[in-house]
């Protein structure tokens, strides 16, 4: 194992603050190294943590799963508080970006915020640029929690010809139809930067609600959707799984016990990498 970290490096108390707050799991047969690249959508250098088998045959692509966190969190997320780092075993390579809280969208109200086009051209010219990544829609799969889960959700409803499977626990998949709060205005406010204003086109274009009536089913990743029982999400993600099955959609739809949290979100890995696992076979 090993853990290799390409970015500088961070000097006095502020570097053993990070270091305590950074403790990514690790696994045998399974590297982690952290890369730092210029983003050209962006203007500006960005992080991400990936995971890879420690032994790769010459010559020799892999398939590559982006791992997408939630709002509040970083790019360290899922190697601190998931085991999904053991997948890499099985020939994968694991890759987790930051994005910040922009619900990896271009900001509606932000030009200079083109979180999508630093996420679908950026990183991953320079993954499969960098590393022994395969190309092409068969061997890229997108999972998401919470905010990176509506991300996963809006790119399979708007750029099918990127992934062949869109794994989404606990997507915040109501999030563009949320009423102004004065109670959460600075929520509020940073959803309208992002998405637009209420009730405006540039929302409706953001809206997995509004997208799934638009987008073709035949084309659209294969969707693996969850919610935990006792979480707010579990019943708009409810009803858009009852839009995807009247369209007719490829998509599994999942529920467990637990709210909006790591502990089942990490519960739910198995089941997804399963299905996604199975979606990334060979032509299909």
């Amino acid at each position: 194992m090993a853990f290799c970290i390409a970015t500088a490096a961070l000097a006095g108390c502020h570097a053993g603050r990070l270091a305590l707050l950074d403790h990514p799991r690790l696994f045998p047969g399974v590297n982690i190294q952290d890369v730092t690249f210029h983003s050209g959508a962006l203007r500006r250098d960005m992080p991400y943590r990936v995971y890879l088998p420690a032994r790769i045959d010459p010559g020799h692509r892999l398939p590559v799963i982006y791992l997408l966190h939630g709002g509040g969190g970083g790019f360290r997320d899922w190697s601190n508080d998931s085991d999904v780092g053991s997948y890499a075993s099985q020939g994968l390579i694991l890759v987790m970006p930051e994005g910040e809280s922009s619900y990896y969208m271009n900001a509606a109200g932000k030009p200079e915020e083109k979180y999508e086009d630093y996420l679908v051209h950026d990183l991953i010219a320079d993954v499969e640029a960098r590393f022994h990544a395969a190309s092409g829609r068969e061997n890229r799969a997108i999972v998401g929690v919470s905010m990176g889960g509506f991300a996963a959700v809006k790119l399979a409803l708007t750029r099918p010809e990127l992934f062949v499977f869109a794994g989404s626990l606990s997507p915040a998949i109501d999030v563009p139809s949320r009423r102004f709060s004065l109670r959460r205005w600075e929520q509020s406010l940073r959803f309208r930067a992002i998405f637009g204003p209420n009730g405006s086109e540039v929302r409706r274009r953001r809206d997995p609600f509004v997208l799934v009536g638009a987008a073709d089913p035949a084309r659209t990743p294969y969707l693996y959707i969850t919610a935990g029982e006792q979480e707010a999400l579990l019943e708009p993600n409810r009803r858009f799984a009852a839009l995807l099955k009247r369209r007719q959609f490829a998509f599994e739809f999942h529920t467990s016990p637990g709210g909006h949290n790591w502990n089942q979100w990490d519960a739910q890995l198995p089941g997804c990498f399963k299905s996604l696992l199975w979606n990334l076979k060979p032509g299909r």
